[in-house]
């Protein structure tokens, strides 16, 4: 797996996301922006998505097993919600990050735990 290319095009995502979220709805650019991510997001799923699907898969086995997998673009920007058996009641998320491209655990607002990154998978 080329770690760098998928960075790159994790962190592009990332960028025309920031871009259309500072556009109004009534906005002219708005619906070329907004076709140009999903077109991002479906090159990048179909480039990368087996590959994120079995590192979250491995993830969700090991800490969430109650929890489905979704596609890794769900867990981009404010990640998805988990249940975690050993942390009952806590507000616990699965987030994809870029710069590397790793998978982080969020307990509540201030704890982060790296659970998987590409660059040592």
């Amino acid at each position: 797996m080329d770690t760098k290319a998928l960075d790159q095009a994790l962190q592009e995502i990332v960028a025309k996301r920031g871009e259309l979220e500072k556009l109004d709805y009534n906005n002219p650019k708005y619906d070329d922006l907004e076709d140009q991510l999903h077109d991002l997001e479906d090159d990048f799923q179909d480039e990368y998505g087996d590959y994120l699907e079995e590192a979250f898969q491995n993830v969700h086995d090991e800490f969430c097993p109650d929890n489905d997998v979704l596609t890794a673009i769900a867990y981009l920007g404010a990640g998805i919600p988990v249940d975690i058996d050993k942390l009952p009641g806590k507000d616990t998320r699965l987030v994809l990050y870029a710069g590397p491209t790793r998978i982080v655990l969020a307990l509540g607002k201030d704890k982060q735990q790296v659970v998987w990154s590409a660059e040592k998978a």
